[in-house]
């Protein structure tokens, strides 16, 4: 049997006393694209950073596996876990100009990760570098490759992070808010980009978003994640058609429809996200819910609800009439 090209189980990342990531389980299969989604504060960046191994600052691993293809990497050394960024594991990060070194060309910068892992001396990496610049999406990939990242846009320079996650053809990719910063057009370039890696050399994915509408166009399988926590797992298809969770229920009626009344106002989630040193007591979601009850104090197991799809919710049974705001 194949293993998991990504296994996280019972993921806890602490700061001081406070859990920001709490018993997240993930797993991505060879050549499939997961999509995580939730709103900012959910924990989704910090699960990707735990996955690299980047935590900085007060953040610690407080508890559960990490494998990558069956290897276990969260304790892993600094110096091995170097090894293995770039090559079998490659992150595109939320913001690409603060990721990029300003004093190093664009065209050194993506083809880096081919020298240092020995797959190419600097004139090839040079040279797919500039190939790789052209695939997503830059034009004049010769000139681009010899400036530096402050002589690039914002999206330019968003794409040249994608270039350098890509080039070096990862087991796994981790794309974190990948293409925020890009117009619909170059969007539609970089999704099928990915899915033409994926395609080719069996590149698992996993894509961090807030954009549904990419979720569908792209994702396999959704985990669905609130309060550090996942709330809800399930095929594209099953989660869009018959979400068991209020939260993705509600996150899904916030998409417009082409077909509401043009006066009707659009559908918004009331509150916000508590912070980690204040998530409530059992179900985090309750305080934000609709169908939240005294049940609701006790913290929902994440179950099947039906074949192959898991939610954390007491009251799935009355999430399909919940809400009538984007019928």
């Amino acid at each position: 049997m194949t293993e998991p090209t990504l296994q996280i189980t019972g993921l806890q990342v602490q700061v001081g006393p406070h859990k920001v990531i709490d018993g997240v389980d993930i797993t991505v299969q060879p050549g499939q694209i997961v999509a995580l989604v939730g709103e900012s504060g959910s924990g989704k960046s910090l699960t990707a950073l735990s996955v690299m191994g980047l935590l900085g600052g007060k953040l610690r691993h407080a508890g559960g596996t990490i494998s990558l293809s069956g290897k276990q990497v969260d304790h892993t050394a600094e110096a091995a876990m170097r090894a293995l960024r770039g090559q079998q594991v490659s992150m595109i990060f939320q913001e690409p100009v603060a990721s990029l070194n300003p004093l190093l060309s664009v065209g050194a910068q993506v083809g880096e990760s081919l020298v240092a892992h020995g797959k190419a001396d600097a004139r090839t990496a040079w040279s797919r570098a500039v190939d790789m610049l052209r695939d997503v999406g830059i034009p004049e990939p010769e000139k681009r490759a010899r400036q530096l990242p402050s002589q690039l846009s914002g999206g330019m320079c968003q794409r040249v992070m994608i270039a350098s996650a890509l080039i070096a053809r990862p087991e796994l990719l981790i794309a974190d808010e990948p293409t925020t910063a890009l117009d619909v057009t170059i969007q539609a370039q970089i999704l099928e980009l990915m899915r033409q890696l994926r395609e080719r050399t069996g590149t698992a994915i996993l894509f961090i978003t807030h954009d549904l509408g990419v979720v569908a166009a792209l994702a396999d399988r959704v985990c669905v994640m609130y309060g550090g926590r996942i709330v809800e797992q399930a095929d594209v298809d099953d989660l869009f058609d018959a979400p068991a969770h209020p939260y993705t229920r509600m996150l899904l009626a916030t998409i417009p429809r082409l077909d509401s009344p043009r006066k009707k106002p659009l559908f918004s989630i009331p509150g916000t996200v508590p912070d980690h040193d204040d998530w409530p007591q059992g179900c985090r979601f309750r305080t934000r819910c609709p169908l939240a009850s005294d049940h609701c104090l006790q913290s929902p197991p994440l179950e099947p609800k039906a074949p192959g799809h898991l939610a954390a919710c007491w009251h799935s049974d009355q999430v399909a009439g919940m809400i009538d705001h984007d019928r």
